[in-house]
C-alpha cells in the first residue's frame, strides 16, 4: 500500500511515517516509479509505535524493542545492556505511575458524571 493509504488506515501523518522508516522503524519497498509501498503488516506496526510513543518511550528505544515485540511469546534481546534494561525498567516504573494518576482522573471523571445525571433525574 502506498503511504496516503497507510496515513488513512492508521490515522498517522504522511510526514510522521516518513519520520518512522528514517529512524528504522518501519520499512517501505521502493515501486519503480520511486513511491513507497507498505505491507498489510505495516498498519500494526505503526499503531504499535504511536502506543509506545503516547506512554513516552523515546523512538531509540523503540527501536531497540520492536523486533521483540514482533512474537512476544519468543522473545530474544541479544543487545539487551545493562543501560537498555534499567532504561525499559525506568520507562515501564514511569508507565505505571501514569496508569495511576489516569485511573485516578477516569474515576474522578466517572464519579462526577455519576454525580450530575442523579442530580438531573
Amino acid at each position: 500500500m502506498r503511504i496516503g493509504e497507510l496515513a488513512e488506515r492508521t490515522g498517522t501523518p504522511p510526514r510522521l511515517l516518513r519520520y518512522y522508516e528514517e529512524q528504522g522503524l518501519i520499512r517501505a519497498c521502493r515501486r519503480p516509479n520511486g513511491y513507497r509501498d507498505y505491507d498489510e503488516d505495516t498498519v500494526d506496526r505503526v499503531a504499535q509505535i504511536r502506543g509506545l510513543l503516547e506512554a513516552g518511550l523515546p523512538t531509540r528505544l523503540i527501536k531497540k524493542i520492536l523486533p521483540c515485540l514482533d512474537q512476544p511469546r519468543n522473545i530474544y534481546f541479544p543487545r539487551a545492556t545493562p543501560e537498555t534494561l534499567a532504561e525499559l525498567e525506568g520507562e515501564r516504573e514511569r508507565m505505571d505511575r501514569r496508569i495511576e494518576c489516569l485511573t485516578r482522573n477516569r474515576d474522578a471523571i466517572s464519579a462526577y458524571l455519576d454525580q450530575v445525571r442523579r442530580c438531573r433525574d
